[in-house]
């Protein structure tokens, strides 16, 4: 496509998609400032991630961790608490670590070229383009799904968007399109374009500020760009875990190795669970004793109800047990707590939802 626009065409191109999100964008919190360490949090969180479901934790976590030297300082599990439930908790790690190495190599500001940035844990080329971008005006195009399937729409690139071929193709097209006078601006406004107009499945074409440049809509072929991704078959799963209770009222989590806890727990606190094949409650009173020595003959498991959850291509089936026991187990790495207090420790969305089982 940027062999097909002339110089006066792109800048006019450049021109109608700027001033509309000038007029047209959203008030969003990271938007406030040129902060580098505000817009690269955001940027993290967004990986994945509605903006509705991000912006309550964004709040709270810039409260608590105000700038990069206080989110280096924290413990990691601290920063894990407030990331609970967001999921994809690797990029709460690698932010804490990043910003270890943000304070001790660069003087605390986020590195201004993109070789140190892609240096950092979990800087990809997109965030980092990003955050230079947004925030220092470096003149780097970013690439993600939403501008990808913009700038497919604009040039009529059909296909399967993320072949690598192809992304690359996409990749360059974005950096001949940039505007290197506002590269912050730009980048962002064809992100809201994607986001709000450009969309996947019925794009508001009339509504679009440089439709009378898009090749896909004078083809007709809005419908048919991007062509559908191939989706992995779904993975049935079944995971029975146990919610030991005493007397008192206290539980007992564990960090708890296995072939479900990256998946579904992504090592942080859990109740102690398995992913069972046929008899749940044999498999999961088996699993008590390998890991808590508990006594399987004398433990009683009460079934609770079920519930459902999903990890990308996983569909999971919570299976919660309910087991009262007179005296709590001690073993390494493990924590007790009130039930009701299971907030104060970082556990992930499962977990929660295997709580909530024993209050319905």
């Amino acid at each position: 496509m940027h062999d097909i626009l002339a110089p006066r065409a792109l800048k006019t191109l450049q021109r109608r998609l700027l001033a509309w999100f000038c007029a047209h964008k959203r008030d969003l919190p990271w938007r406030a400032s040129r902060d580098p360490y505000r817009i690269w949090v955001a940027e993290v969180m967004l990986q994945q991630t509605r903006i509705t479901a991000v912006l309550p934790y964004y709040y709270r976590f810039l409260k608590q961790f105000p700038t990069v030297e206080s989110l280096a300082r924290a413990p990691q599990d601290k920063v894990l608490q407030l990331w609970s439930g967001l999921g994809y908790y690797s990029r709460a790690r690698n932010l804490h670590r990043a910003a270890k190495e943000i304070v001790a190599r660069h003087n605390g500001e986020f590195p201004r070229t993109i070789e140190a940035a892609r240096a950092l844990p979990g800087i990809g080329r997109y965030t980092a383009a990003a955050v230079l971008s947004i925030a220092y005006d470096e003149p780097l195009a970013v690439l993600d799904g939403n501008v990808a399937r913009v700038l497919a729409r604009l040039g009529a690139v059909r296909g399967d968007l993320r072949a690598p071929a192809r992304w690359r193709q996409l990749g360059d097209l974005a950096q001949d399109l940039l505007a290197a006078s506002a590269p912050g601006d730009w980048n962002q406004a064809l992100m809201e374009l994607g986001e709000t107009i450009c969309t996947p499945q019925i794009p508001r074409c009339a509504a679009c500020p440089v439709s009378r440049a898009c090749l896909a809509r004078a083809r007709n072929l809005t419908r048919e760009i991007p062509a559908p991704r191939r989706k992995r078959a779904p993975v049935k799963m079944r995971i029975a875990a146990a919610i030991l209770r005493d007397p008192r009222g206290r539980t007992i989590l564990v960090r708890d190795p296995g072939a479900h806890d990256d998946v579904l727990f992504s090592r942080m606190w859990q109740f102690p669970a398995v992913e069972v094949a046929r008899h749940a409650e044999a498999e999961l009173a088996e699993h008590l004793h390998d890991i808590l020595k508990i006594d399987a003959a004398s433990l009683r498991l009460e079934s609770l109800p079920s519930a459902r959850h999903g990890v990308t291509f996983r569909n999971i089936t919570l299976l919660p047990f309910l087991a009262r026991v007179a005296r709590l187990p001690k073993r390494p790495r493990t924590r007790v707590l009130p039930l009701s207090n299971l907030d104060r420790l970082p556990v992930s969305s499962a977990t929660r939802k295997i709580a909530a089982a024993t209050r319905i």
